[in-house]
């Protein structure tokens, strides 16, 4: 949302943004202060949550002309530069009298910058697990900082966090770069863990990269705010920048993570092969297991995107096997009327079940996560026995786990026009000084967000909205809660998964 007219009356600074009637909130922790404070003081409740810039703690940083200003492809843009008065609204639905709520700079290009293009020293690192897009945002960083900007020194961290000590670097270049946006993965490599704040900000200093690009998830981001803090704490001029990846749709504020799309059409192919498999046999049963360890989006969405599937389970959602209403029940009244069923589950749905006839997992990745049960094969091999043994029936069944095919192959068109718009959001950030900010869609719009906003907690299908309603209608599935528990449940959940999320990141088995 560009702020209208109205708010000629502010006064703003173009390098801090500096709103005098308006709040701006840097720091996650004082969010409740400041937000009382603003909805005391100000009758629209306008709050700009705002990112750290170089001259918070470099106040004497010089400032240069965009290049952009000399750029041919940009001389035919109508206004090449972001305003300094542009903010994007988190919540663009409001009543009448309602506050103006939370807002995000916009993200883009400024009309100056606090790096000169041939001091620039640039590195980009991934983390985490695969997904597909990875490769097109490191291409886009390196082509956008190049042919934008005219850096040439960009290396490439290998082998995730750890990279930065073990003195793994890769030259990049838009040549080196031209095109891995067609494979899969990340040229990059990547693992977990291995984050030492003091030994990665120790090689950026001896390097001497004022740029660090860090593609990773909400792990990843809480390990980049731990590095720009250290940044100003040592006086260092490091931009330090996060682009959210997480397969998942996990993210908070944003409205997706690259590589979802992707994923959600990669499964239907899955989605399709079980429905072919049940189709051809008497009382087929089909299961696809798809990505989402604490969220369901990408059942959900692929669910709705297929209508093969019967049933969709996800983390959000209890279920229940016996009993009336429960899903055994249901399986064979779908088995009596059409003769075959697919079924949708999410890796963390249904995890209390299996812990009961499953001995517990205590084992950690090298991320310190939890490493899940396997649900697929769990509900397999129950619906399997219920329907030999005790209903006397037989049946066919079908379990199909895609999860590393879709995490391994490259990025559709769609999710490739988004990589290319978050990687030269965050260049753009980067070169006009702001540090400690991580980039994203906020109601369609590109925006800085502070890193604390996308880690403190994760996004998760609220069952209670439109969108889990249009996939019951479409499964006809029982929805195994009424609207109380529903309620209750996603209360408890949430700040169950909170809490799990602050202790113990978990992974699949």
């Amino acid at each position: 949302m560009i702020l209208n007219p109205v708010f000629h009356k502010f006064s703003f600074d173009s390098r801090n943004f500096k709103i005098k009637p308006l709040v701006s909130r840097q720091n996650r922790p004082a969010v409740v202060a400041v937000r009382a404070s603003n909805q005391n003081v100000h009758n629209d409740g306008f709050v700009l949550e705002d990112v750290p810039h170089l001259t918070n703690f470099l106040p004497d940083l010089p400032s240069y002309p965009n290049p952009l200003k000399k750029s041919q492809a940009y001389a035919v843009v109508k206004q090449t530069f972001v305003s300094p008065e542009d903010a994007v609204a988190q919540n663009i639905v409001l009543q009448k009298d309602s506050p103006r709520g939370v807002h995000f700079r916009r993200a883009g290009p400024r009309e100056k910058v606090y790096f000169k293009s041939d001091e620039v020293r640039a590195c980009i690192v991934t983390c985490g697990g695969l997904c597909p897009g990875i490769n097109t945002v490191i291409r886009e960083i390196v082509c956008g900082l190049s042919y934008m900007y005219g850096v040439d020194e960009i290396l490439g961290i290998e082998g995730g966090y750890r990279g930065f000590y073990s003195k793994n670097t890769l030259t990049l270049s838009p040549k080196v770069v031209n095109d891995i946006h067609k494979r899969g993965g990340t040229i990059l490599r990547t693992s977990r863990g291995g984050h030492d704040t003091n030994k990665i900000v120790d090689n950026i200093e001896d390097r001497g990269i004022n740029q660090v690009y860090i593609i990773g998830g909400d792990g990843t981001q809480k390990g980049a705010a731990l590095i720009y803090k250290e940044v100003e704490k040592r006086g260092l001029q490091v931009a330090v920048a996060g682009i959210p990846k997480t397969i998942d749709n996990d993210i908070a504020v944003i409205d997706k993570s690259f590589g979802f799309d992707t994923a959600v059409e990669e499964a239907q192919r899955a989605i399709n092969a079980a429905h072919v498999e049940v189709e051809s046999v008497e009382n087929g049963v089909g299961i696809v297991k798809l990505m989402g360890r604490y969220s369901g989006f990408i059942s959900m969405y692929a669910t709705l995107a297929s209508r093969d599937v019967d049933c969709c389970l996800i983390p959000e959602s209890p279920f229940y096997l016996e009993g009336p209403g429960g899903l055994f029940e249901f399986i064979e009244r779908q088995l009596k009327e059409n003769g075959h069923m697919v079924i949708v589950v999410a890796e963390g749905a249904g995890q209390e079940f299996v812990a009961q006839s499953m001995p517990a997992v205590d084992e950690k990745d090298a991320s310190g996560n939890r490493l899940l049960l396997d649900i697929g094969l769990w509900l397999t091999q129950k619906i399997k026995d219920h329907f030999t043994k005790v209903q006397k029936m037989m049946i066919n069944m079908k379990y199909i786990d895609p999860t590393y095919m879709i995490r391994a192959i490259p990025s559709n068109g769609s999710d490739n026009i988004y990589c290319t718009l978050l990687a030269h959001s965050a260049v753009h950030g980067a070169m006009a000084g702001f540090t400690g900010f991580t980039v994203g869609p906020v109601n369609s719009r590109h925006a800085y967000i502070p890193i604390a906003r996308v880690t403190e907690t994760q996004k998760t299908v609220k069952l209670t909205d439109r969108m889990w309603a249009r996939l019951l209608a479409s499964t006809n599935q029982p929805s195994f809660l009424n609207c109380s528990e529903v309620l209750h449940h996603q209360e408890k959940a949430g700040r169950k998964t909170t809490e799990v999320i602050n202790s113990e990141r978990t992974t699949s088995t």
